[in-house]
């Protein structure tokens, strides 16, 4: 017992623990240790004695005059035996024997030490290290588990797991290697924190260590699209426009950027200039192949169409379709990409389409049943005009159709091509009654009509309708 405040200095150190944390851990597992062990149900306190450096456990109980529960009260006489200026209502701390606390206690004890001293070290790696997500670091590959491997940050131990590992990479113990903090967790399976080689952040990190015209702000990075192992698209833009954005980060003969490539052992890297226009971005950002225009179809819901020479589609959709997937991941825009000749199709189907006819539902205000109408459609009639051209023998091969459904589709035919030969209807011209005073009812309904109509000509007395008309 006499090392305990050494040995809580030396963990604390270890790490980088505040030493009252280790101190409180140790109280709180004696105190525990000593429950199980007395089996009591006294207060009881820990306390450190800073002369010998060992920890003492006291039974805590109240001064009391008369006595009525002994488990937490001690009588005055009791009270005056430990202290001789003990009153009522003071508080006597009785020393409890640790030499008596066996194995069981002392593993007890242990289980609880560990316990706090992990959650106040992972209490200690959040604080640190949650404000630098997305930030590069260096480490130092410690041991291999499984298909996860554990890496060594100087003041705590980070995961590198499968998902975040580029598949062209493989390291081994005591390795050297750069990469972004991806998150930081305090609970949950994934406590503390994971490290990645596969985040498109790696990439504009070592960009920005590498090209210090982006480290300056003179360019930006607008955008990372990143399939680890194969390719990654960056879009960049500067703020000067006698910087070559492009330029600046690829270097005199390319040489920042191949130091980049070298880092991710390989990786193809594609560097695109920025626009805000999103014809202009596609256009680049589909590169390296030649687009021949570019159609917004929808901007609400970011979709267009992108068509190129028939010659240029495989390099456009690229190995498996990575080309475009990266170019509608950084451009955040869903990409259809067409050649020439399959939007010419398109254009003509539908042209097709709008002069095929007239739908056969149309009928259906014609007096056609739907099971007829149906029919018709299974048997691969779907417009008017093709059903007039049929003869009825020929309807009558279609399942379900005999002669009886043949005379009630010609009757809904024959109404259908009535309706369309049907002139419109004239307006009728404006007849009035003329004014005629105090008459009976009887020469009221016969008097003639009169129909108000200009008169053209004087030798003109007929109007249009063959009647006379009144001057």
């Amino acid at each position: 017992m006499a090392s305990i405040y050494q040995s809580i200095e030396i963990l604390s150190k270890e790490k980088g623990i505040d030493p009252q944390i280790v101190l409180d851990a140790v109280k709180d597992a004696m105190l525990v240790a000593a429950r199980k062990q007395f089996k009591s149900t006294d207060d009881l306190v820990a306390d450190l004695d800073e002369k010998t450096g060992n920890i003492i456990i006291y039974s805590v109980k109240i001064v009391a005059d008369p006595v009525t529960d002994a488990t937490k009260e001690v009588s005055l006489a009791e009270a005056r035996r430990y202290d001789k200026a003990a009153e009522v209502g003071a508080v006597i701390r009785f020393a409890k024997p640790t030499e008596l606390l066996g194995r069981i206690s002392a593993q007890t004890a242990k289980q609880v030490i560990l316990q706090k001293v992990r959650e106040a070290e992972r209490e200690n790696i959040f604080a640190e290290y949650s404000g630098r997500v997305g930030e590069l670091v260096n480490c130092t590959i410690k041991r291999v588990e499984g298909p996860d491997l554990v890496v060594d940050l100087g003041k705590t131990e980070a995961r590198l797991g499968k998902k975040e590992q580029s598949r062209l990479e493989n390291f081994s113990v005591g390795e050297r290697v750069r990469a972004v903090i991806r998150s930081v967790d305090k609970t949950g399976k994934n406590a503390g924190v994971i490290v990645s080689r596969a985040a498109p952040e790696l990439v504009m990190r070592l960009f920005e260590q590498e090209v210090p015209e982006i480290y300056d702000g003179t360019v930006v990075i607008r955008g990372c699209a990143r399939e680890a192992g194969e390719r990654t698209k960056i879009a960049v833009l500067s703020r000067d426009r006698d910087v070559d954005c492009v330029g600046a980060c690829v270097g005199m003969k390319g040489m920042r950027v191949q130091s980049i490539i070298r880092e991710l052992r390989g990786e193809k890297i594609d560097i695109i200039e920025f626009s805000d226009d999103p014809v202009v971005f596609a256009t680049h950002a589909l590169s390296p192949a030649k687009i021949s225009r570019v159609a917004i179809i929808d901007s609400m819901e970011k979709h267009m169409e992108v068509i190129v020479e028939d010659s240029q589609l495989s390099l456009a959709i690229g190995k498996k379709g990575q080309n475009v997937r990266l170019a509608a991941k950084l451009l955040g825009w869903r990409i259809d990409i067409k050649t020439e000749e399959e939007k010419r199709q398109e254009v003509e189907a539908h042209m097709a389409a709008l002069s095929a006819g007239t739908p056969l539902s149309a009928l259906l205000d014609h007096q056609l049943p739907e099971p007829v109408l149906e029919l018709l459609l299974v048997g691969g009639i779907g417009t008017v005009e093709k059903l007039g051209s049929m003869t009825p023998e020929e309807l009558e091969l279609i399942a379900g159709i005999d002669g009886q459904v043949v005379e009630t589709i010609g009757a809904s035919v024959n109404a259908f091509y009535n309706h369309l030969d049907a002139p419109a209807e004239e307006p009728q011209a404006e007849v009035t009654e003329p004014a005629v005073e105090n008459q009976p009812e009887s020469e009221l309904a016969s008097a003639p009509a009169v129909v108000e109509q200009p008169v053209a000509d004087e030798s003109d007395t007929m109007g249009n309708s063959g009647l006379p008309v009144e001057q």
